[in-house]
């Protein structure tokens, strides 16, 4: 993982990934910058600013007049009205029930945009690494509602986001990070473990994943207890220059948390660090994971 200072450049979250969805949108509808400029009267400078999330102030009759220019559905335009609300900030909180729907995944869009990710998990198995009955154990308890035509397409997506790991051309290079207790932690039934730790150590001999698990040995590596998070970089362009700056993920309950300060950035990428230094190399670890899953089997 890259050790590199982060570099406050760039746009805030919000502004960037309105950019993006409104760039989307213009493209979804057939037309070029220049013409989606026209229609609203500007000079295409600023839509591209806006697409490129440097514009400092949006105002929110601008994007509504976008989205009806795109031809946006209602639910799709609260989704860019939402994103042109919120402050500028180097941390941002999106709650799932705040102005931005639930059902747009911010964090999906910046997965997919990633070049490399960094991930800890001291509680449950990563969705990028998730077999089809875990993810559908663990939906079934948080999405109880949920018709069982909804749970499979939880799940489809959950394996769609997957391929980004496995593609021929450029996969995404991941540093995972998983405590012990998340192996030990049956979700499912133990015929469903058996088979997502064998998937875990499958998974850890490609050549762009780096697997280790933390031991309960290895007590509290950095002093106090952490949350799940990832670290996402996106890389830099032909001059060197970050593409977007890196974000930190936090993921609770009720929201999530995205960093981009500093500070922030460079204290997560210190604490993944020492994680991985306390953590099994990446062969051991998949001994011990191939083993606990032969112990499932076993007490099935």
């Amino acid at each position: 993982m890259t050790d590199g200072q982060a570099e406050e450049t760039g746009s805030t979250l919000p502004r960037r990934q309105l950019g993006r969805y409104l760039k989307e949108a213009r493209e979804g509808a057939g037309l070029t910058l220049e013409q989606a400029a026209s229609l609203m009267e500007w000079h295409k400078s600023t839509l591209s600013r806006l697409e490129r999330g440097l514009t400092e102030k949006v105002r929110v009759r601008d994007v509504s007049g976008l989205c009806e220019v795109y031809g946006l559905s209602e639910g799709k335009t609260a989704v860019a009205e939402g994103l042109a609300e919120q402050t500028p900030a180097k941390s941002w909180w999106h709650t799932y029930g705040d102005l931005i729907p639930a059902w747009f995944n911010l964090y999906v869009g910046l997965e997919a945009g990633a070049k490399e990710l960094a991930i800890f998990q001291p509680l449950l198995i990563p969705g990028l690494l998730q077999t089809r009955a875990y993810a559908r154990a663990i939906d079934r308890r948080y999405f109880a509602e949920d018709t069982d035509e909804e749970l499979e397409r939880r799940v489809q997506l959950r394996i769609q986001r997957q391929h980004m790991l496995t593609r021929s051309r450029h996969p995404t290079k991941v540093w995972f990070v998983l405590h012990e207790a998340v192996l030990r932690t049956i979700v499912g039934d133990r015929c469903v473990m058996a088979s997502q730790l064998r998937h875990l150590a499958d998974v850890g001999t490609l050549d762009n994943i780096e697997l280790r698990i933390l031991p309960f040995h290895a007590g509290i590596p950095v002093g106090m207890a952490l949350p799940p998070f990832t670290i996402l970089d996106f890389g830099n362009d032909v001059r060197g220059k970050l593409i977007e700056p890196p974000v930190i993920y936090c993921e609770s309950y009720t929201g999530s948390a995205y960093l981009e300060g500093r500070a922030d950035v460079l204290r997560f990428r210190q604490a993944f660090t020492v994680l991985q230094q306390a953590s099994l190399d990446s062969r051991p670890s998949r001994d011990l994971l191939r083993e606990m899953a032969r112990e499932f089997d076993r007490d099935r």
